[in-house]
């Protein structure tokens, strides 16, 4: 819709959300314009888009980094903003709508959790005894206690608060756990561990007394840390659209703005100082007792980057400052073509040297990821594939199923066919050659979000979703695959993923 259809309401509300009025119409056509679908070309498999780590290379790569993490090298940006209602959504229709049989067991089990010993506590001085009511199916005040204010609260707190993993002297959240995993891999030689979490606005106050709480326990242990904390920028809302792809209206009249999913954090991840910075989800956590591939994978992951970034930064110093005899430009070329799985242009071999030395060099000079993939044990998210890039040629992408067409029975086979998957296991260089950070967002595909059909007030609407951060939001950064095991990946979706051996 052209600009001028705003109304003056309109306008001022398009404001306090930090938008203009042109950015809200460029989102409105972008409904009816439609997502391009991504076109996949095969999946990628170990040999052909993903390497396997040998033994050999994970010691190597391992202590390589060790020597990068002493200088300071590393941070850890962890996505936190999730709440943990999806976690207990069983438990919510229980208090709601009465205890189903299934549940009734589920309840009877409450010790096998780490937040157990949490909620006798909380009852007790409501002067209930939490064993009594579960010996008496009398379920309720044991539902409301667990997740209602007068008690733990679980229901309204954020999944980083929520108690995940059970040690003799207390139980660990995994906020706590992700202070303890960057202990292992993120810590200079001054003992420093410096992370940076992105939470809801609604949550940050409780996430920082919590840490503030608990922070002593670690730092005893000989441990420093440096934390920082942003939340997703209203500025990068999307409004809602109507079926016919004008502006959703709720029943005020109003604009109706939602989050834009998480390729907004890309801008929390460019403000970042961090060199080298170590990317997983709140939830993705182990105990002590079953961390060790992922420090191992990590350490490796990380000093992967770390020599692929000094190749490229050795090679634009060349292209910078000189004109790289023949060989050079071809041995740049081979490395651009094999480590990095980049495709030259259709017109490569009608490019003079000064024309192919300029392509190299925008081709080396961006963000640098290495991202682990997992063995596809039938986790739902998205997957590696070689994607054809509009140009010409194929990239490395990691894509969702909603980037691929339904209607196309080859494209979804295609997807279907992926061995891997990805976890959010991501290490990203965000510096160039300079020490300057990148700025990021010309290297993310506009073209890459989401649009899905959600309801408000009982009527249906269309939602944009940005580019996904580890999706379009880094199309267009170098990329590199890397097979990590299944122990590495141990997320906690619902409830009973704690009861997993994997968190014992």
């Amino acid at each position: 819709m052209p600009v001028s259809s705003f109304s003056s309401e309109d306008i001022a509300q398009i404001s306090e959300h930090g938008l203009t009025a042109e950015a809200v119409a460029a989102q409105l056509a972008r409904f009816a314009r439609g997502m391009k679908y991504a076109r996949l070309e095969r999946p990628c498999r170990v040999g052909d888009g993903i390497r396997r780590f040998q033994p050999e290379e994970l010691a190597r790569y391992g202590k390589a980094w060790e020597s990068a993490a002493a200088a300071g090298l590393g941070m850890k940006f962890v996505p936190a903003s999730g709440a943990g209602t999806r976690m207990f959504e069983a438990f919510l229709r229980g208090l709601h709508e009465g205890v189903s049989l299934t549940l009734a067991r589920e309840l009877r089990g409450l010790h096998r959790y780490p937040f157990f010993e949490d909620l006798r506590a909380a009852m007790q001085g409501r002067g209930l005894s939490l064993e009594d009511c579960l010996r008496g199916d009398d379920f309720a005040p044991v539902l409301e206690c667990l997740l209602g204010p007068e008690g733990l609260n679980y229901a309204a707190l954020p999944k980083a608060l929520i108690p995940f993993h059970r040690y003799p002297e207390h139980s660990r959240t995994p906020l706590e756990e992700h202070l303890v995993e960057a202990a292992g891999y993120a810590r200079d030689a001054r003992g420093l561990c410096r992370l940076h979490f992105t939470v809801a606005e609604a949550h940050e106050a409780a996430v920082r007394a919590y840490l503030k709480s608990v922070l002593p326990r670690y730092e005893a242990q000989g441990h420093r840390f440096e934390i920082g904390f942003s939340t997703q920028k209203k500025s990068s809302d999307t409004v809602a659209a109507d079926l016919q792809n004008g502006p959703f209206r709720d029943r005020a009249g109003r604009l109706l703005f939602r989050p834009s999913g998480h390729g907004a954090l890309l801008e929390n991840l460019g403000a970042l100082e961090g060199a080298v910075v170590f990317i997983k989800n709140i939830d993705n956590v182990a105990p002590d007792a079953k961390r060790a591939d992922t420090l191992l994978y990590k350490k490796a992951m990380a000093g992967c980057l770390v020599g692929i970034q000094e190749t490229c930064f050795r090679y634009l110093r060349l292209l910078e400052v000189g004109n790289p005899a023949a060989g050079a430009l071809a041995e740049i070329e081979a490395f651009l073509c094999g480590t990095l799985s980049a495709s030259l242009p259709a017109d490569w071999p009608e490019l003079d040297a000064a024309a192919r030395k300029a392509w190299l060099f925008a081709r080396l000079n961006r963000p640098l990821r290495v991202c682990g993939m997992v063995p596809n044990q039938g986790e739902p998210g998205g997957a590696p594939f070689w994607v054809e890039e509009p140009g010409g040629g194929l990239s490395l992408q990691i894509v969702e199923s909603v980037q691929v067409d339904p209607s196309d029975a080859e494209q979804q086979g295609i997807f279907r066919g992926a061995t891997h998957f990805n976890p959010v296991d991501l290490v990203c260089g965000l510096k160039d050659f300079r020490g300057r950070a990148f700025d990021l967002s010309p290297f993310a595909d506009p073209e890459a979000g989401f649009i899905s059909e959600k309801s408000y007030e009982g009527r249906p609407l269309k939602a944009l979703e940005l580019p996904g951060l580890w999706n379009g939001a880094m199309a267009h950064w170098n990329t590199v695959f890397v097979e990590v095991p299944a122990t590495t990946f141990t997320p906690v979706k619902r409830i009973e993923d704690l009861l997993r051996p994997e968190h014992s």
